[in-house]
């Protein structure tokens, strides 16, 4: 855009419009500008001012025309079509892109040369430091995982850090950008903050050195009495309610509100926090915490549900607050649960009641860890069977909020996948060894700290043996239902393995399943310099999400040999014929088991409180409109629909096979 400076007329007619400059020289204006829609103006710096002539309507129906009225503008770039009023100190600083609305703000100014939040450590974890992840506006939760966690390659991190300050540098500006679409209303005081495309913010308290990323896909929203430091905020973020945030970097589609309060945090794709506070934490995607008296200090979640009073302590008062936890995937903890640092919990657990004796239970998965006379009993594998695991596992991808066309975190959503079935064979070792190391009379076994009744132990390994093979099954039966084979050897090309790529162990990356030599060979290629940008870093993550089923499978085949007995390069079809027998079983047994899990939601004890005015009769008609009946409730027609689905599956895949046995 070219500008021109102000001629005499106009200079005259802004005076007369109570406008005011010590130099109106250092005014620039577009070529077709007019003053007319400039009024009650304090103008210092240089400023450059666009074509001002669109006219909009406001909320309630109220006409307004674009221009600058009643402000103090200060070395500013304002472009086409802005709409500037009531900036009762001063706006300085800033270049504005075009239909951005600024109304009744007290302060927005660039202060000084600044990064807007990028580059800024964050003491996640250890609050003394040692696991600090850098800020930037592309950081995604596997790139803080690295950060976090890989310690242990200190080329990585140096690497790692680099690429976010060098993302910084890239930034630095004394300049700030309030991009194109953007409303700022009813605000106080923002300091050095970038604001990205179509955010909208509106009666923040303080904004102080950070970034608000947004698109016109995802718009973001910093909402009524935020207070904010050092900050990032993803697009499609909304932080609102009296939150308070400092050292935070707010994911995609995350979710802070009802006067949540964070410091030194991460929080990334599709986290709520509400009520409650969060110190030292990393949360990765689906980190959720609904309830007030909820803190999470110093521990790594992902998937987490967060109950009422749950809290963990991260020192035992000797050497400070230097302990952490982890969490696995998709794990809860009930009101007031507590955990004490350091402790690591096994994924899609359940945690009950208070924990002192840092338990590690890693290795089983899916279990309940319960609080019973002050001691630690763990019941593994149980939680296979619960209805609420299915039914939070089918709910993550609907409740995605992200709408941008770029998304930060390449999430895999699946239940049973290579990562939790290599956890429950490595359990089912466990158990074996503990019975046979503490012999098979007694009442109980001790595992880390955690005790595990004999019963619990023998049903432990009976439901990972029916959760693995579910798992194999549902690869085999995939794999057969899709392709075309008209006699035996057809079939073992069918089934054969892409590569051996992916077979060996898994880890989660926060959120993406992948197998650990992909994450080694990454590493090595950051260390070695061949990625060297953090884009080229993200497109690596989705790449490994792309692959996930082909990894997947070339993981599974090998397990069909060691755990099924199944050799996929010599296996002849009755074999394969009596293990899609036992795949669907399987299937059968745990739906069943989560059929009268579900059942136990609708017995008599669960409809007490209901019918307050009347007898059994008005109670069970209460409960039924209330909750609706047991058949037709949504997840008990899933499961029926599922039992259905599965059993008519092995039966079109039972007929192929048969016409070539």
């Amino acid at each position: 855009m070219t500008y021109r400076k102000l001629t005499e007329e106009e200079i005259k007619s802004l005076i007369l419009n109570g406008s005011f400059c010590e130099d109106w020289s250092t005014i620039e204006v577009h070529s077709a500008f007019s003053p007319h829609n400039i009024r009650n103006v304090s103008f210092s710096g240089h400023v450059k001012i666009g074509l001002l002539l669109k006219k909009f309507t406001s909320p309630g129906g109220v006409p307004k025309q674009s221009g600058i009225y009643n402000a103090t503008i200060h070395n500013c770039i304002i472009d086409d079509d802005v709409y500037i009023n009531q900036v009762k100190n001063h706006l300085a600083n800033y270049h504005i892109k075009k239909n951005v609305i600024i109304e009744n703000v007290d302060s927005l100014f660039v202060s000084e040369e600044t990064s807007f939040g990028n580059g800024i450590r964050v003491a996640v974890l250890n609050e003394t430091g040692g696991r600090e992840i850098a800020m930037y506006d592309e950081l995604s939760a596997h790139t803080a995982y690295l950060m976090a966690f890989y310690r242990h390659r200190p080329v990585l991190i140096d690497q790692l850090l680099k690429k976010a300050d060098d993302f910084a540098k890239g930034v630095t500006s004394a300049m700030g950008t309030i991009e194109e679409g953007a409303h700022l209303v009813n605000c106080r005081t923002i300091q050095n903050v970038r604001i990205g495309k179509h955010a909208f913010i509106e009666g923040v308290y303080r904004l102080v050195n950070g970034t608000i990323n947004s698109s016109l896909e995802d718009p973001s929203y910093i909402g009524p009495g935020v207070i904010a430091q050092d900050f990032i905020t993803a697009s499609g973020s909304e932080v609102t309610e009296s939150s308070m945030i400092s050292k935070c970097f707010v994911g995609q589609g995350t979710v802070l509100a009802k006067q949540y309060s964070a410091e030194n945090s991460v929080f990334f794709a599709n986290c709520q926090g509400f009520h409650g506070e969060a110190c030292s934490i990393f949360a990765g995607p689906y980190t959720v915490s609904h309830h007030k008296s909820t803190l999470l200090i110093a521990g790594y979640y992902s998937f987490l549900n967060a109950g009422s009073g749950s809290n963990q302590s991260n020192h035992m008062y000797k050497l400070g607050p230097i302990h952490q936890g982890v969490v696995e995937r998709g794990s809860k903890t009930t009101s007031d649960s507590y955990l004490l640092w350091p402790a690591k919990i096994g994924a899609f657990s359940l945690v009950m009641g208070r924990h002192y004796r840092n338990p590690d239970t890693a290795d089983l998965p899916f279990s309940y860890l319960i609080e019973n006379t002050d001691e630690s009993f763990l019941a593994p594998g149980v939680n296979l069977r619960s209805i609420g695991t299915i039914r939070d596992a089918r709910k993550w991808p609907r409740r995605d909020r992200r709408k941008d066309p770029v998304l930060l975190d390449a999430i895999v959503f699946n239940l049973l996948s290579p990562y939790s079935i290599q956890k429950m064979i490595k359990g089912i070792k466990v158990l074996i060894d503990l019975k046979s190391t503490s012999g098979p009379t007694s009442e109980y076994y001790m595992y880390n700290s955690v005790k595990i009744t004999a019963s619990a132990l023998d049903r432990g390994i009976q439901m990972y043996r029916i959760g693995i093979t579910k798992f194999l099954g549902n690869g085999l039966v995939k794999k057969l239902e899709l392709a075309d084979f008209s006699n035996r050897e057809e079939m073992l090309k069918a089934i054969a393995p892409i590569s051996k790529q992916g077979s060996g162990e898994w880890v989660d990356m926060a959120g993406l399943l992948v197998p650990k030599e992909e994450v080694d060979q990454l590493v090595n290629d950051v260390e070695k310099g061949i990625v060297t940008t953090a884009g080229e870093l993200n497109k690596r993550f989705v790449s490994f999400k792309d692959h996930y089923f082909d990894w997947a499978w070339n993981w599974i085949v090998p397990r069909l040999k060691t755990e099924a007995g199944l050799d996929v390069e010599s296996v002849s079809v009755q074999q394969v014929m009596d293990y899609v027998e036992e795949w669907k079983n399987a299937v059968v047994k745990l739906d069943q088991m989560m059929y009268e899990d579900a059942r136990k939601e609708f017995t008599l004890k669960s409809q007490t409180g209901f019918g307050i005015d009347g007898k059994e009769e008005t109670r069970m008609c209460d409960f039924e409109n209330v909750r609706g009946e047991f058949t037709s409730h949504p997840a008990v027609t899933d499961i029926l629909e599922h039992i259905e689905k599965k059993s008519n599956l092995a039966s079109k895949v039972l007929d192929k096979l048969s016409k070539i046995l």
